[in-house]
């Protein structure tokens, strides 16, 4: 039987030498058997085997009737002590999976008890392999092309990976296989499009796209296990033009970077990310900011070298229908009265619509019937630090607005004129 965890062995002798055990584990392999040669003959008895990656051959303890006490307290915790008595030492036990410690021990408590050797669960004692006692590698950098991995997998245990200046066409499916992967760097490469198989990451809490090609960000994404998980996206300098609706669903963003891509418009519903702190997309082609945009909390916002259009209130854009159609009041009141719906009660495409529906000044949804205009928003009012929009020293950038009905927009009107004179 094999077990593989920490192991430290410490000596009870050591502090009436004035010494000290230095208190942490190595990783290691044990196993319970017999010396070679005598897994069939009648001597030998039973021994545990500590290799580690200093010791492949590894250290052996007789266990029949020298074991003085186990110590199980925390073995739901992966840890364990056995107390041997010749020699007199303790065998620390961590890291270890708890079903498979508890099983263990249990052999381990029955080789002592002296159970008849053939109903013990035994293995042969023999040096562990270099994989087996190795500390799993959880961090690997790749710079240059020369150095990716082309005839060998990544080790499974990655939890940070960085695969920069590679010249990848694409993300390597090798990759998705990575489960524990919570740092994921794929800058300065050419990939053009994004597997939906990423959000099978459920781990993967930062996403580095910098310098790549692509051109689009799935909404299967937006829809995967990265809801949950997600913290840090950079997309910066890419060729994006348009993010999708389903991207405000990645609400545990913290961090998110957009610069030097070709956008035109900032997600409708940016306001539902209600965890996002820092936000830059400067060097896009933004004429004007989403009315959600007033929700975001930050403390550091960039939006430098955007050809935002100068707003004009008294110049609205009017799509508003009177009277309202049948499904234009029937929109405004599911929403304005919170009635329940989805895909199960309402066609799919009458819920995407109602996903994006406006939200007038009044606090009343309005759907495809509405005024809008652009006003001036001072950065400051959502972010803490703002780097200047221009040149000019600027802070300021033009936001939409909706109104439902033309009384809305009258009682606007009459605020904003009596605050201009």
């Amino acid at each position: 039987m094999r077990l593989q965890c920490e192991v430290e062995v410490v000596s009870r002798l050591l502090p009436t030498c004035g010494l000290r055990g230095r208190g942490r584990g190595s990783r290691a392999l044990l196993s319970l058997g017999r010396p070679p040669g005598r897994e069939r003959g009648g001597g030998g008895g039973v021994y545990l085997m500590v290799c580690t990656a200093r010791d492949r051959v590894g250290a052996r303890y007789k266990v029949q009737e020298n074991i003085e006490r186990f110590f199980t307290r925390f073995v739901e915790e992966g840890k364990a002590t056995v107390r041997l008595r010749e020699p007199a030492v303790d065998v620390c036990l961590s890291k270890a999976n708890a079903s498979n410690l508890k099983n263990f021990l249990s052999a381990v408590r029955l080789a002592h008890q002296g159970t008849d050797i053939g109903a013990l669960p035994l293995s042969a004692l023999v040096p562990a392999k270099t994989s087996e006692v190795e500390k799993p590698k959880t961090k690997m950098i790749i710079t240059s092309r020369r150095d990716y991995p082309l005839t060998k997998n990544f080790p499974y245990s990655l939890e940070h990976l960085q695969a920069s200046y590679c010249k990848l066409a694409r993300i390597d499916m090798r990759v998705l296989c990575l489960k524990k992967l919570r740092k994921l760097d794929l800058s300065h490469n050419h990939i053009k499009q994004l597997p939906a198989t990423i959000g099978d990451l459920i781990c993967l809490q930062e996403l580095n796209l910098h310098d790549n090609h692509l051109e689009s960000f799935s909404g299967a994404l937006c829809n995967s296990t990265l809801q949950k998980s997600l913290q840090f996206l950079d997309l910066s300098q890419n060729k994006i033009k348009a993010l999708p609706i389903q991207f405000c669903q990645l609400r545990e963003l913290v961090n998110l970077k957009l610069d030097d891509n070709e956008l035109i418009r900032l997600p409708f519903k940016i306001g539902q990310l209600d965890h996002l702190r820092f936000l830059s997309a400067a060097r896009n082609k933004l004429p004007f900011l989403p009315s959600d945009f007033r929700k975001l909390c930050l403390e550091n916002l960039d939006l430098f070298g955007n050809p935002f259009e100068q707003p004009n209130p008294l110049v609205p854009n009017i799509q508003l229908k009177i009277p309202l159609t049948l499904l234009e009041c029937a929109a405004r009141a599911t929403l304005n009265y919170r009635i329940p719906y989805g895909c199960h009660l309402l066609p799919s495409h009458l819920c995407e619509d109602l996903e994006v529906a406006k939200t007038c000044q009044c606090g009343s949804a309005c759907l495809s019937s509405f005024i809008q205009i652009t006003v001036t928003m001072n950065l400051h009012h959502v972010a803490h630090t703002v780097v200047l929009v221009d040149n000019m020293g600027g802070t300021e950038a033009p936001i939409i607005c909706y109104f439902c009905s033309l009384d809305c927009y009258s009682q606007f009107l009459d605020r904003y004129l009596q605050s201009n004179g």
